[in-house]
């Protein structure tokens, strides 16, 4: 069949919480593999997710989609709520395994439906450089590099999409 659904979760179920876990592991890795030379350790990974909640992509700051591919969870993204009808774009995530396949897409579009219905007219996010395919996909789905809206340790580059 090899379909993908996406739906509104809850960020703090079992599969939610498995991708965020596996999300940060796969950035996080990148990372130190670019920096250091080696994956991150246990303890930076625990460190590292101790810090960066995703309690804030639920009601009423926020969303979480998971997306299914052939029924299984094997992605997720997340939107915050910012004043302006303005959200940001985060936690975007697709397991390796399933790259290729449309996940990205499928996201994304259900991202935009899902900001629509809450009557969002902008999207925002931040991503690292070496995040490659990541800023490919955004710029395929109409996002567009925007000056910095915030600081961060690893907002890098930043995009934008109308929703109006």
């Amino acid at each position: 069949m090899n379909e993908w659904a996406v739906e509104v979760a809850g960020v703090r179920t079992v599969e939610a919480q498995r991708l965020l876990r596996e999300y940060y592991v796969d950035v996080a890795d990148r990372y130190y593999q670019l920096h250091l030379g080696r994956p991150g350790t246990a303890e930076e990974i625990e460190t590292g997710l101790a810090g960066a909640p995703s309690d804030d992509l639920a009601p009423p700051t926020g969303v979480f989609l998971l997306g299914r591919y052939d029924g299984e969870p094997a992605a997720c993204a997340g939107l915050r709520l910012q004043p302006d009808r303005t959200a940001e774009l985060a936690r975007v995530y697709v397991n390796p395994a399933r790259r290729g396949t449309g996940g990205g897409t499928a996201l994304l579009s259900a991202i935009d439906r899902t900001a629509r219905a809450l009557g969002v007219k902008r999207i925002l996010l931040d991503t690292r450089l070496d995040l490659t395919e990541a800023r490919a996909l955004y710029l395929r789905h109409g996002y567009l590099e925007v000056p910095p809206y915030k600081q961060g340790d690893y907002a890098e580059v930043f995009y934008a999409k109308s929703l109006a």
